[in-house]
């Protein structure tokens, strides 16, 4: 009887203890429908050494044409807005280990990328180029600086690190953590050339004039769009992510505040479906 009363016991307690962590999910799921790190914020990653686009100001606070864009974001879903600032190489590792909801650094899509985060839509328009020290012999063709013995830097993990491994496989890749380490290592001549995102050399170039020049290649290096990033399978974010940038985008204010961060006209994104 008593090994009959211990049985039974145990089953109901299991039994409720399984009902108690059934509710206690649902509700969580209910309390946070888009799966926040920290609910009732919104942890935004971002490397923010990119002006204009993402920066410091001089008060050292964020500003740039994605720092606006969370900033509007987080008001609309009603969060709190948490920035953490770090170098780019841990944005991706960041996100995987969930210290962030979402990555705003205008990522661009590949495979590999795809197998550990989730891209949301297009916000970002990039055009990436080749850029050498002002008066630089070289010469404007692939060929002639894809051999041995060029130096090309990128910024580390990044789409313009591809690019030299795809497109100077006969030169040497300089990469650095840092994208104003990979300007001055071209222009303190330890290197021949950087491949870039053209706004970055742009304002590289207001702020030290007759250093660098774009080398004028016949067409640029890549055209594509940086896309926003959350964690992989968290559709519920992903989805309401999509639909504000859309309504955004729609409504003009995407491009308003490109032109006013950015200081030229949005090149057109894709259209929503």
């Amino acid at each position: 009887m008593r090994k009959k009363i211990s049985l039974a016991a145990i089953a109901a307690l299991v039994a409720s203890t399984v009902i108690f962590a059934g509710a206690n999910t649902s509700a969580n799921a209910a309390s946070n429908p888009l799966n926040l790190v920290k609910p009732g914020s919104l942890v935004v990653g971002m490397t923010l050494q990119f002006k204009p686009q993402m920066y410091l100001d001089e008060a050292g606070k964020p500003a740039g044409y994605d720092v606006e864009l969370v900033k509007r974001l987080a008001k609309a879903l009603r969060l709190k807005l948490e920035i953490k600032n770090m170098d780019f190489a841990g944005l991706i590792p960041g996100l995987v280990s969930k210290q962030f909801d979402l990555v705003s650094v205008g990522l661009t899509k590949n495979p590999d990328r795809e197998k550990s985060i989730q891209f949301v839509r297009e916000y970002m328009p990039y055009t990436t180029v080749l850029a050498a020290r002002t008066g630089d012999a070289t010469g404007a063709t692939k060929a002639l600086w894809n051999v041995a013995g060029k130096k090309i830097t990128a910024l580390q993990g990044a789409a313009a690190s591809r690019i030299v491994k795809a497109d100077f496989a006969n030169a040497t890749l300089v990469e650095f953590p840092q994208q104003n380490d990979a300007f001055l290592e071209v222009v303190s001549k330890r290197a021949d050339a950087i491949v870039v995102e053209e706004n970055l050399l742009n304002q590289f170039n207001k702020t030290n004039p007759g250093q660098l020049a774009k080398v004028k290649l016949p067409a640029p290096l890549s055209q594509a769009f940086g896309q926003w990033t959350v964690q992989l399978g968290n559709n519920a974010l992903d989805a309401k992510l999509t639909r504000w940038l859309c309504t955004n985008q729609e409504g003009g204010y995407l491009a308003s505040v490109f032109k006013k961060t950015m200081g030229y006209t949005q090149p057109a994104l894709p259209e929503c479906e």
